[in-house]
């Protein structure tokens, strides 16, 4: 830059990208057709630069948009001819994209002739052509046994017009071809309406403003981040964990460990990935954008300050990732299938939570996760009309991680997602798919206790209305449920079996795979609980008598764990200061 870039209307335009990002945002939730986009919010909308850094984000999901940037590199690698109107199909795990079941649609916006930006709409799917019902295939021992439809950047539109050869080949492999078809649509319309509101953009303010808004952009975000490092104490931190045993891995499940180098002096953080283990031979390991977006936004959880989610802030932060690692980059033809959920999980977990170990206000505690029954990928034939269905339900949530200042969010989904993605609406769900929600409900006590409270557990109970309709899932945190930090009690393990449709009896059902759910079965789903942060004692009182109050914490917990006596319904302050006594001295 030869100028200073005027600070209003650097603001002016930052919020301007961020607004059409939301505008993506909107529009592809309301044109979808498939629940778990227009009803979960399971996809992201970012705007990249033409040199494929991340401008925009609003509020996508960080495991989506964080690593987002080599989804633009794989564009201009493979396609020289790049021009107006092209758009392109990517879902490549072992390129730049997450897991196959995210369909991103790349269009390249030019103005003035000038290829300047890139706009990008990643939605998961609810069939991406698994061999099995599912997009979620955890235990898929390689690429070939999970089946997926795989574009490596792919150009799906030419002069704005699809190609139709693509389009035949998604159709002839994607068991709901006409809602498959919908999503598509809606996510290249999404793509579309960043083109055109960018193009008004450039009438508005210049090409050579839009130019020089994103180095300064991108400048002060990297300044902000800059300052805030360097208010840390020089550290070195480590973080460990472990993943659940499931098939493919071994007894003692998926053991996982990061160093955090925090380095004032320098203005910069980096975090080492590189020795974990090596590929798994099922569909758990991720992927160079999916361990990079965890890494970043384990990191962005822990620090005490917010920044602006773009390369300019990331250009502060390395992620240090090893070919062949399952939390680093991917060696064909491991899968890579559950590459957005359970070791990017528990990589967002303890970066965040190591970063607790600094003092009382930074980090936070680990957040629950896992694809419980309420959580599945349901499929079926659909007795009501004979049409083929296959979707993911989002109808419990998960309990968020507790952070110094909050308690966590009951509706956290999970740690990639950042309370991003929405429940389903029950009544939705029951008039598309053969299913009955009998309960969704807090369950009480399950959140880690703390000075702030890890979020709660949520009971589902959900009936098969059909002959059969098919759960595929996958219980995670039973053996290491989330932990809480800085003395904070860790959350719940999950839960799940099935109640016999004639004798009420309880039948267990496997930790992770599939289930035929028979016409009048009923499966309880119970998700985990988030971990506390904070020493319980310390938590206000009249905090405590809110959650008894809200049915969140039994009068038992709040006497046995938080030393708060309560009696008709007001805190007894003397007893209240007696038991807190005596449970310290108790430690």
């Amino acid at each position: 830059m030869t100028r200073e870039f005027d600070p209003v209307k650097l603001s002016v335009l930052a919020n301007a990208f961020d607004g059409i990002v939301r505008e993506m945002t909107s529009g592809l939730l309301r044109s979808a057709r498939s629940s778990v986009i227009n009803t979960a919010r399971d996809f992201s909308c970012a705007v990249l630069t033409a040199d494929n850094q991340l401008l925009a984000a609003a509020e996508g999901v960080p495991v989506h948009v964080f690593g987002a940037g080599p989804l633009g590199e794989d564009m201009v690698e493979l396609h020289d001819d790049i021009r107006e109107g092209d758009a392109f199909l990517h879902n490549d795990p072992y390129r730049g994209n997450s897991h196959a079941a995210d369909h991103c649609i790349l269009v390249p916006i030019f103005v003035g002739g000038r290829h300047l930006f890139t706009a990008v709409t990643k939605a998961h799917q609810a069939d991406c052509g698994n061999s099995l019902p599912t997009t979620f295939f955890a235990t898929a021992r390689d690429v070939y046994e999970e089946g997926a439809l795989i574009f490596p950047c792919v150009r799906v539109q030419r002069d704005f017009t699809d190609i139709d050869d693509i389009v035949r080949m998604c159709r002839a492999r994607i068991r709901v071809p006409d809602q498959w078809y919908g999503d598509y649509l809606a996510s290249v319309g999404a793509s579309r309406i960043a083109e055109r509101r960018i193009k008004e953009l450039a009438e508005k303010f210049g090409v050579d403003d839009l130019v020089e808004f994103v180095d300064a952009w991108f400048n002060y975000s990297e300044r902000l981040a800059q300052a805030t490092i360097e208010t840390l104490p020089a550290v070195e931190l480590h973080g460990s964990t472990a993943h659940d045993p499931f098939p493919g891995t071994g007894p003692d499940g998926v053991p996982l460990q990061a160093t955090i180098s925090v380095l004032p002096e320098e203005g910069r953080i980096a975090i080492d990935l590189r020795d974990n283990p090596d590929n798994l031979p099922n569909g758990l390991n991720l992927t160079r954008a999916t361990a990079t977006g965890a890494a970043l936004a384990g990191i962005l959880s822990g620090l005490p300050e917010n920044l602006p989610s773009n390369a300019g802030t990331f250009r502060r932060i390395s992620v240090q990732l090893r070919d062949g690692c399952a939390v680093g980059v991917p060696k064909h033809p491991f899968s890579c299938s559950s590459g957005t959920t359970n070791l990017a999980d528990r990589v967002v977990n303890l970066v965040q939570a190591a970063f607790a170990q600094i003092d009382d206000g930074y980090g936070a505690a680990e957040g629950a996760a896992g694809q419980a029954p309420a959580k599945s990928v349901i499929s079926g034939i659909d007795a009501r009309n004979g049409n083929a269905y296959v979707n993911q339900i989002l109808v419990g949530g998960v309990g968020g991680p507790a952070t110094p200042f909050v308690d966590g969010w009951p509706t956290y989904q999970r740690p990639v997602c950042g309370a991003l993605l929405y429940h389903d609406s029950v009544e939705v769900d029951e008039q598309r798919y053969p299913i009955l929600v009998h309960e969704r409900a807090l369950v009480a006590d399950t959140g880690g206790a703390g000075r702030q409270r890890g979020g709660l557990a949520t009971r589902v109970v959900l009936e098969a209305r059909d002959e059969e309709v098919t759960l595929t899932y996958g219980i995670e945190g039973k053996l290491n449920p989330p932990k809480g930090v800085r003395g904070g009690h860790g959350g719940t393990e999950p839960a799940a079996w099935v109640i016999d449709a004639v004798s009420g009896a309880r039948k267990e059902i496997p930790v992770v795979g599939r289930y035929d759910l028979r016409r009048g079965e009923k499966v309880v789903s119970i998700t985990p609980g988030g971990g506390g942060y904070g020493d319980p004692l310390e938590r206000k009182p009249s905090d405590v008598l809110i959650d008894v109050e809200d049915l969140r914490v039994t009068l038992e917990t709040a006497r046995d764990v938080y030393g708060v006596v309560i009696s008709a319904g007001q805190i007894d302050n003397d007893a209240t200061s007696a038991q807190r006594r005596n449970l310290q001295a108790a430690r």
